[in-house]
């Protein structure tokens, strides 16, 4: 007679936010900002009752007023617009197969390299050109570059991500962390940093190997603390391309050996940020104070993130609080 292990029915948080001592702050236009970006969201289209309660409880305008606390009116209202819109690509790439994606690429990099000329019916066209065109007064060159740049790479890695997901592959943790660095959208959110800012940062310094590992730093936390936190949810839907069945399969690990494994790989992802930071080269007065207004974005995204993790009802529906204060997750019955 075989004795199956029982499954799990819950699992215990890693402590992040006590890992974390960066000030948390709020961007004092994020009430205005939020309401004019969720009707700027819902303008022209035909939501549910069901979606739309959905975008209420995401809350992307406190997460992004928490990630921009000292942007201006118009930059706060451009990112929370986009915000909002990466939500939304995010929801329609998770239904998507790989000729899907194709497809809503080429709609939104097409808005956006000709964001005059381009037209297609896609309501994606409109939304896209909507906030960029916004964006160009007072973006720099670099930065409008670096944000196209890293939206296509977006693109791409999700294209890989829904081949996967229809192969049914899971990949190996080295692939897979890869992919995720452009599959989470934060490399946009952190051209969006100099854009929020009215920073115009040379190449060559955004191009640093320091500067770079800092975003890279900041990217596997924001990234992989939400794969902790979206774990229960991604679970229940049998979708797998989320780094805790990525290491629970490789390194044939249960539940909360791979939550803890995880765990620890974001305390060393702040504590990598941290490091980098006291070497940060000099590149004079007036650069450096700049590229410590970008690396302090940086900063206000990992505990902007993770605070605002626990408020959205994304993750944990309408217990975050709870769960916030207890780090006590119960498993989602798989959906049918």
């Amino acid at each position: 007679m075989s004795i199956t292990a029982a499954l799990p029915t819950k699992f215990i948080l890693p402590d992040l936010v006590s890992h974390c001592d960066f000030k948390l702050r709020m961007n004092r236009h994020h009430k205005q900002a939020t309401v004019e970006s969720k009707r700027w969201l819902f303008r022209g289209d035909n939501l549910s009752q069901k979606s739309r309660k959905a975008i209420h409880g995401l809350k992307a305008g406190h997460l992004t007023s928490m990630c921009y606390p000292d942007a201006g009116f118009p930059q706060l209202r451009v990112c929370c617009d986009f915000m909002n819109y990466l939500f939304h690509l995010d929801n329609l790439s998770d239904d998507m197969d790989k000729a899907g994606t194709k497809n809503i690429a080429n709609v939104v990099l097409n808005s956006l390299y000709h964001p005059y000329d381009y037209y297609s019916p896609a309501r994606l066209n409109k939304m896209t050109k909507d906030f960029y065109k916004r964006m160009l007064p007072t973006v720099s060159r670099g930065t409008s570059r670096r944000f196209i740049e890293t939206m296509d790479l977006f693109f791409q890695a999700v294209h890989v991500q829904a081949i996967d997901r229809t192969k049914g592959i899971i990949p190996d943790l080295e692939s897979y962390i890869s992919l995720r660095r452009d599959t989470s959208g934060c490399k946009p959110c952190w051209a969006l940093i100099e854009y929020a800012n009215n920073l115009d940062i040379p190449d060559e310094v955004m191009e640093h190997p320091i500067i770079q590992s800092l975003g890279e730093a900041a990217n596997d936390l924001v990234t992989w603390s939400n794969d902790i936190f979206s774990y229960n949810v991604e679970q229940s839907k049998g979708d797998t391309h989320n780094m805790i069945s990525v290491v629970m399969h490789q390194e044939c690990l249960d539940l909360q050996c791979a939550v803890d494994f995880v765990g620890e790989l974001c305390k060393q992802s702040i504590d990598r940020f941290n490091e980098n930071r006291g070497l940060i080269p000099s590149w004079g007065s007036k650069i450096d104070k700049d590229v410590a207004i970008y690396v302090g974005g940086l900063a206000d995204w990992i505990v902007g993130s993770l605070h605002w993790s626990f408020d959205t009802t994304r993750y944990f529906q309408n217990s975050g609080r709870e769960v916030k204060r207890t780090r006590v997750v119960s498993l989602f019955p798989r959906s049918k």
